[in-house]
């Protein structure tokens, strides 16, 4: 069965929290996530890979999202908000959500490679 699961993403720079002398650089990310599949489909836990501009890469591997296992309808969503800190000015993320549809079958959802940057820094 093919599963339709989008994921949207949305990055701002956490300024008060952002302490550059400390190597410390926040950013809050907004992801909604919106099943557009005919089958019901619960959020069982995530799978992060956090990389800053050396090279290091975070793993992070938890349930759900923000303390929740979401369960989404057919064309339901689920937004929600989180943050990072990474010890460069830029970083990127990527992962995986994985699922458990209405059906008993797990799946993943990749979420693509996003950028953490003001948005000035790059060009």
């Amino acid at each position: 069965m093919e599963y339709n699961i989008k994921i949207t993403v949305k990055v701002t720079p956490m300024e008060a929290q952002t302490i550059p002398i400390k190597n410390q650089y926040a950013f809050s990310y907004k992801i909604i996530i919106s099943n557009q599949g005919k089958i019901g489909s619960q959020l069982i836990s995530r799978h992060w890979f956090i990389q800053d501009e050396t090279g290091h890469i975070e793993e992070v591997i938890g349930k759900g999202v923000v303390g929740e296992q979401p369960y989404l309808l057919p064309s339901e969503s689920f937004k929600y908000t989180s943050w990072v800190i990474i010890k460069t000015p830029t970083g990127t993320m990527k992962g995986r959500y994985n699922m458990i549809s209405d059906t008993g079958e797990h799946f993943s959802v990749e979420l693509a490679e996003f950028v953490l940057s003001k948005p000035y820094t790059l060009q």
